[in-house]
């Protein structure tokens, strides 16, 4: 759940560095009033702020989930393993089984 939130508050940042730059762009072309210009831009750079801040506090979650994430990979190749050595030595019983047979 947590690094749900890191990756909402990760898209809000990237999104608020695009609107900024949008808007600066569009000033560049149209006269917008530079008290509407700084307005505009305080409050952009205040969500943005407010973002990273954000992002930065659920990073460490993000950390755990992938720890999280190789440990179950690692226990998961461990089963496969001892799958793989199970069948292993059935099939050498089978075998074993199958000449007993032949020799009777």
């Amino acid at each position: 759940m947590k690094v749900k939130k890191y990756e909402i508050y990760r898209h809000h940042a990237w999104a608020g560095l695009g609107l900024l730059s949008v808007f600066l762009a569009i000033r560049y072309f149209i006269f917008i009033p530079w008290i509407v210009s700084l307005i505009i831009v305080s409050i952009l750079s205040i969500y943005i702020l407010v973002s990273i801040a954000l992002t930065y506090k659920y990073y460490r979650y993000v950390g755990e989930a992938k720890a999280k994430i190789a440990e179950e990979k690692e226990m998961e190749k461990i089963r496969k393993k001892e799958i793989k050595a199970a069948l292993k030595m059935e099939k050498k019983r089978l075998k074993a089984e199958i000449k007993k047979n032949k020799r009777k």
